[in-house]
């Protein structure tokens, strides 16, 4: 059976980490590596972590340089076949995800995987409120600003070793260059798996208003520009209306 890798990363999560580590826990699906990367937490995100250190696999808990820079430790200590990444604020929507996710695998032409993500209310995971739909998404969107849910990406240990890390220049934006170099640059295979897998709190780091927004999509034209995309600011601001009417097809 081939191990998946799901990584963590985490800082002063106490409030919601307990969540994702019993969601991880809870699969069917037996072999997993759970690495945790915390930046040196100062509330309770460790004595949680610790009432659950028999189902995680390694911890690592020291200052780093952002949120990517953790998400690299981790992937390089990961020796799983596939790597995921599920972060604090996030937890898979039921306890078959990675067994399904690992079947899609079986096919070897197939080296990643997307789905669908629910964005739910930070209190209440029960509360949805939008639908991040992957089917809508094709390369062909990248100069858009478009990307698949990236809690929702997994993919291949070896693309990883192959075609480098995220860019720890970018504050909220490496996903997307990451998977802009991959599927559209080096031809990274994927295949969307059509069903919702991933439930994500509001208000994570690329949603803190109007000035984090135009950092992001700064840092997305910087993406597309770096890897020979043509695209410009006006460009990005195409996708407005559609998330608009993701959040009003719930209300």
């Amino acid at each position: 059976m081939k191990k998946i890798s799901i990584i963590t990363v985490c800082y002063n999560s106490g409030r919601t980490i307990r969540d994702t580590i019993i969601s991880i826990m809870s699969q069917d699906y037996v072999n997993i590596e759970h690495i945790i990367v915390d930046g040196g937490s100062s509330d309770d995100t460790l004595s949680v972590i610790e009432g659950y250190k028999d189902g995680i696999a390694k911890v690592i808990s020291e200052p780093d340089d952002g949120i990517y820079d953790a998400m690299n430790k981790g992937i390089s200590i990961a020796t799983g076949d596939v790597v995921g990444i599920l972060n604090s604020d996030d937890v898979y929507c039921d306890n078959g995800v990675l067994s399904r996710v690992m079947a899609e695998f079986e096919d070897q032409a197939i080296d990643s995987i997307y789905a669908d993500l629910k964005i739910v209310s930070r209190d209440d995971t029960s509360k949805e409120i939008r639908i991040y739909d992957s089917k809508k998404f094709d390369i062909s969107k990248f100069r858009w600003g478009w990307m698949p849910p990236h809690p929702t990406f997994f993919i291949r240990k070896r693309c990883y070793d192959q075609f480098g890390l995220y860019k720890t220049d970018y504050k909220v934006a490496a996903d997307f260059e990451l998977l802009v170099r991959y599927l559209l640059c080096n031809g990274v295979s994927s295949k969307r798996l059509p069903r919702t897998i991933v439930k994500m709190r509001d208000g994570g780091a690329s949603n803190r208003g109007v000035f984090w927004k135009i950092h992001q999509n700064r840092e997305i034209v910087k993406a597309c520009r770096e890897n020979n995309v043509y695209t410009n600011l006006l460009m990005m601001t195409f996708k407005v209306p559609f998330k608009l009417l993701e959040y009003i097809s719930f209300r």
